[in-house]
């Protein structure tokens, strides 16, 4: 494969603008007229960088920084404001564990509703659905509602179906912090088993500086949006910590 098709996700000078209003009845205002007062926050700001199959890359940045954003329009919620956007493979997102879910199904409904939503056909989630029960360690809550499970089954579900699903593509936001110890061990297990083959690409946001060391060789720093650094996780840290 040639060295142009290996890029699975490209930023060419990305720039997404939010439109901040004094109030929400101007923000409502906004929506017919440029005219209403706002200020504009670039909350990534003519960003451009490339990410190729089997990098493993971490975001590194305080509050604020972007990366949220940056994960936002690599998996379509968003959409940025000027600049081309890239994206070659089948992403698993690790964001929010339990976005997707419908209350008022059960476990396993919401099982074939999130993985319909991916793309899955039924004969395909009907494969994978022993593998993320088992992952999920939910018991017999599996075909209860999800109304009735706490906000940490919701996450170990959501989990479960997410590091199942074998993708190209894993984006992970703090999202090895769920659960108890126990099953925070099995999720790390799980990504360094996803991360094992050469294929898989992975972007990391994390507060955990070791955690983005252990897992990545890449590091992108940013800071309002702008890039600063990119490069070797470990000067990509250096950097970083220098700044404080």
């Amino acid at each position: 494969m040639g060295k142009e098709n290996d890029v699975v996700i490209r930023f060419d000078h990305v720039t997404k603008e939010y439109k901040l209003y004094k109030s929400e009845r101007a923000r409502f205002k906004g929506l017919f007229s440029d005219k209403v007062p706002h200020k504009i926050n670039k909350a990534v700001n003519d960003m451009s960088f490339e990410i190729r199959r089997g990098d493993a890359v971490s975001l590194i940045g305080r509050n604020g920084a972007g990366k949220s954003t940056i994960l936002k329009i690599i998996t379509g919620v968003t959409y940025p404001t000027a600049g081309e956007v890239e994206v070659n493979g089948k992403i698993s997102a690790l964001l929010e564990l339990s976005a997707g879910f419908d209350a008022n199904f059960t476990g396993r409904e919401n099982i074939y509703l999130k993985c319909e939503l991916m793309g899955f056909t039924k004969e395909e989630i009907k494969r994978l659905e022993p593998a993320i029960i088992e992952f999920a360690d939910v018991g017999d809550y599996i075909d209860q509602p999800l109304r009735s499970y706490s906000s940490g089954m919701k996450a170990r579900l959501g989990f479960a179906i997410s590091v199942n699903v074998n993708p190209d593509i894993l984006i992970i936001d703090e999202a090895l912090s769920v659960g108890d110890k126990r099953f925070r061990k099995k999720c790390t297990e799980r990504v360094r088993e996803i991360m094992s083959g050469d294929d898989i690409t992975l972007l990391f946001v994390t507060h955990s500086l070791d955690a983005a060391m252990d897992f990545c060789k890449r590091g992108i720093v940013l800071e309002k949006g702008v890039k600063l650094f990119d490069g070797e996780i470990n000067e990509a840290i250096d950097f970083y910590n220098a700044r404080d």
